[in-house]
């Protein structure tokens, strides 16, 4: 494999201590500024945030990700306003102190810039970007990978200390504009712009990406990989197998459904199935 960067990544055993992991989502609510917020005191927010964490920490997960879903439909980076980082600082550091496991913080849509912050501010270990390098047409229309000020950002934090996982291939939109490169070239350039780490993922939430895209990305690439999407008990062995680890939200909530409450039950059911990936 030819190098693409000089910065080789094992940040998933920095952050984590171990190999192969199990991260979990904190799908936090709709924020105040958001289409969905209908007057929620914070206190419940805040708490609905940290009951999910609670059940995922006590199930087994080795990491969270803070990610404002809740805020559907997303805005653009620079129309997210300064009180979702705001928000998403006080249940990031709230989480931090309760859960004890490594936290990562993602802003929907595509803001690595209020991501570092939040991190900075919570004590989170890494953000995750959906498009770092390139661009694509996503849902919330055309979507540009933000490496460059996102890198000269943290460095103004002081912040090289927060690591960054980025997509490859994301979902939730359409790559017709870089279909000229392969998904191994698109990978190679989340090293090339210095990522972490590298996510797979499928079309959009809950649905999985096929164990050929996974190997296809994983050939391109020395950095860590994980799967973001798709992940359930069924599945998870044979994905850690090709993988450093996955990032589980759907298959651990009631019903399987992204906006309910997680269930301990599901934590535990998947915790269990993943233990022969785990010893891998």
């Amino acid at each position: 494999m030819q190098e693409i960067s000089e910065r080789p990544s094992n940040a998933i055993r920095d952050i984590f201590g171990r190999d192969k992991v199990l991260i979990g989502m904190i799908h936090c609510p709709a924020f105040p500024g958001a289409p969905r917020y209908r007057g929620a005191a914070m206190d419940a927010i805040y708490d609905a945030c940290m009951r999910d964490a609670e059940a995922c920490v006590e199930g087994g997960l080795h990491g969270l990700i803070i990610e404002n879903h809740g805020d559907v439909p997303f805005s653009k980076p620079e129309d997210i306003g300064p009180e979702t980082t705001g928000f998403m600082s006080v249940v990031t550091d709230r989480i931090a102190r309760a859960a004890g496991i490594p936290l990562g913080v993602n802003v929907l849509a595509n803001a690595p810039i209020p991501a570092f912050a939040i991190a900075m501010a919570g004590g989170a270990k890494f953000i995750r970007v959906n498009q770092w390098a390139n661009a694509y047409v996503a849902n919330e229309g055309f979507m540009e990978g933000r490496a460059a000020e996102a890198m000269r950002y943290r460095s103004l934090l002081r912040a090289e200390h927060i690591k960054v996982f980025a997509d490859s291939h994301v979902k939730h939109g359409s790559h017709a504009i870089v279909a000229d490169r392969s998904i191994q070239e698109l990978t190679r350039d989340l090293a090339f712009f210095d990522a972490d780490g590298v996510i797979a993922t499928g079309q959009r939430t809950g649905n999985a990406a096929t164990m050929e895209e996974i190997e296809e990305i994983g050939a391109a690439t020395r950095l860590p990989l994980l799967v973001g999407s798709g992940v359930n008990k069924d599945n998870i062995v044979d994905i850690l197998a090709r993988t450093n680890g996955v990032i589980v939200a759907s298959s651990l909530k009631h019903g399987g459904v992204w906006w309910n409450p997680v269930d301990i039950e599901r934590v535990r059911a998947f915790r269990a199935a993943a233990e022969p990936g785990l010893e891998g």
